[in-house]
């Protein structure tokens, strides 16, 4: 009988009493590691003292690495790597202090058996929020169990009395009493109009078109076919690659009448030289050959909705996608001919864009532009990255800042919009952003998500409202300067009631003339949602229901 050498598996470690593990998930570009190190150190430092106090120690899975200088997993093969060395049964804690891509630490957390928790800084000027309500919208979609918690300066007694709940119950307890499911739907024109126009998405259908899934290692925004068909929609696989060939056969001369459509109607650029640090002509003409490109290959496929990833790869091709998202999601904007220029592409209409490749922006965006077109009402919306916030004269105002997609009637029109390079540190082709301050009004914010093995929404009620000049200034300088800011204020959700809840770092916007009307759109767009078959919640005060 032949004898064969079998492979050796690794023994289960003991997990030692009062330890836990701790590790950082970060980004894939080297150059955001290395700059956001610094912040990580401080956040790490925070959290072990705490739990120094509470008599347990910390051990770090992973050394700081001297080739790099930091001690972020920064790919999926290093986080396989460093969880061997971590007990399965250990307490680990997930810390983030930055922007973090979540499929370099999930194989090891989907299989890990001891209690998780996550946690992250609260602050302006590193996004450690951002990457944890990332994070942990992944661990709920995989449906894995872990705890939650973060804080400004890691000294608060609530964020001790959670850590010291999590020691004792691997659990932390969060109100979640500003959280109802939908209730039964009165008899009203918008509820009819929202299931008439569920009905049509699921016996005519849509098509999404995704330019490269799993963006910067968001995994919970890849939505399966199995969950997305149910809703009447299907998904067009694209290459970033075909989007970069469509560009190359767009000339200067179409490039060029759209950047002078811009400047027409107000939009300044702050030009420079240099292209490794300033805004240069020849990356914006790169940018609205890409909205060229991008709408022109929409035609092609009949698509409905449209996502460019941007980040691997394409990023190292040409300059950064905003100006060409913003644009695309604006009903106002530049006129794209098809190729033989006999017919004008989506004429008159914003065309839904979902930044980031993000799925579940996709739904959200394909639902919000359908319903608010039915209803007479302007449907340009825009995801937003949850970025911050504090309190401004007794209420809390959350920052909230995308790099890309922002459609100008949020500023207030073309003539309120600046176009600022991206940062090279995580754009080094450069590139336009629209960069603004949203006009106060009344908004409905929501996210389509995946828990429990289906899709559920999330749908709130917010104002967007207006700081002084010199606050904008302060919490632009706090993040990123050069991204357009909405002063978003939630109808009664606190800041630490929404951070527990919200399952992604993105949030769909979108306007509403005055607050009656914000709420017959919320209750049409939510009986849309809920025709389609996804699980509707309602989030905060909610008047029309």
């Amino acid at each position: 009988m032949t004898g064969y050498a079998l492979p050796t598996v690794r023994e289960h470690q003991a997990a030692p009493p009062k330890t836990a593990y701790l590790i950082a998930s970060g980004d894939l570009r080297e150059s955001a590691n290395a700059a956001g190190w610094p912040t990580q150190v401080e956040l790490e430092h925070g959290v072990t003292g705490v739990l120094n106090d509470l008599g347990w120690q910390v051990i770090r899975a992973n050394d700081v690495d001297p080739a790099t200088g930091h001690g972020f997993i920064s790919s999926q093969r290093m986080g396989l790597e460093v969880f061997k060395t971590i007990p399965s049964d250990a307490p680990l804690v997930v810390a983030e202090a930055v922007w973090q891509y979540s499929h370099h630490v999930l194989a090891g957390l989907r299989t890990h058996e001891g209690p998780i928790l996550t946690v992250a800084n609260f602050a302006g000027d590193w996004p450690g929020l951002v990457g944890l309500l990332g994070l942990n919208a992944g661990l709920t979609k995989m449906g894995k169990e872990y705890a939650s918690i973060w804080s400004v300066d890691f000294t608060d007694d609530w964020f001790k009395n959670g850590i010291r709940e999590w020691t004792e119950t691997g659990a932390i307890t969060h109100d979640a009493s500003h959280v109802r499911p939908l209730p039964e739907l009165p008899d009203t024109p918008e509820v009819a109009l929202g299931r008439a126009l569920g009905d049509q998405l699921l016996a005519d259908k849509a098509i999404i078109g995704v330019f490269d899934e799993g963006c910067m290692g968001m995994y919970n925004a890849i939505f399966d076919d199995e969950l997305l068909n149910r809703t009447g929609i299907y998904k067009e696989r694209l290459s970033q690659s075909a989007l970069y060939a469509e560009m190359l056969n767009v000339t200067d001369a179409e490039a060029d009448a759209d950047r002078d459509w811009l400047t027409d109607r107000g939009m300044t650029f702050r030009f420079g030289t240099d292209e490794a640090t300033e805004l240069t002509e020849a990356q914006v003409r790169w940018q609205l050959k890409m909205y060229i490109a991008a709408l022109r290959i929409a035609d092609d496929f009949g698509l409905d909705a449209v996502g460019i990833q941007y980040q691997q790869g394409l990023k190292d091709l040409v300059p950064a996608s905003d100006l060409a998202e913003g644009m695309i999601n604006s009903t106002e904007r530049p006129p794209v001919l098809s190729r033989d220029g006999s017919r004008e592409l989506f004429a008159g209409r914003a065309f839904p864009h979902f930044n980031e490749a993000d799925e579940g922006v996709a739904v959200d965006a394909l639902v919000t532009d359908r319903v608010w077109t039915a209803m007479g009402l302007v449907p340009d919306n825009t995801l937003h990255d949850v970025r911050w916030g504090e309190d401004y004269d007794g209420r809390f105002v959350w920052v909230y800042e995308i790099s890309g997609s922002v459609p100008a009637s949020h500023l207030g029109g073309w003539d309120k919009a600046e176009g600022w390079r991206q940062g090279p540190v995580f754009f080094p082709a450069g590139g336009s952003t629209i960069n603004g301050v949203s006009k106060p009004g009344e908004v409905v914010l929501s996210r389509v998500y995946i828990a429990d093995g289906v899709l559920q929404a999330d749908i709130f009620r917010g104002t967007v409202v207006e700081l002084p000049a010199e606050e904008t200034q302060r919490r632009k300088d706090a993040t990123n300067p050069e991204w357009p800011i909405a002063h978003v204020v939630l109808h009664d959700v606190t800041r630490d009631q929404f951070m527990a809840r919200h399952k992604a770092n993105h949030a769909q916007v979108v306007y509403a003339p005055d607050a009656e009307t914000a709420d017959k759109a919320l209750v049409a767009k939510a009986a849309m949602l809920d025709r389609m078959g996804i699980r509707v919640h309602l989030i905060g005060r909610v008047d029309a229901l």
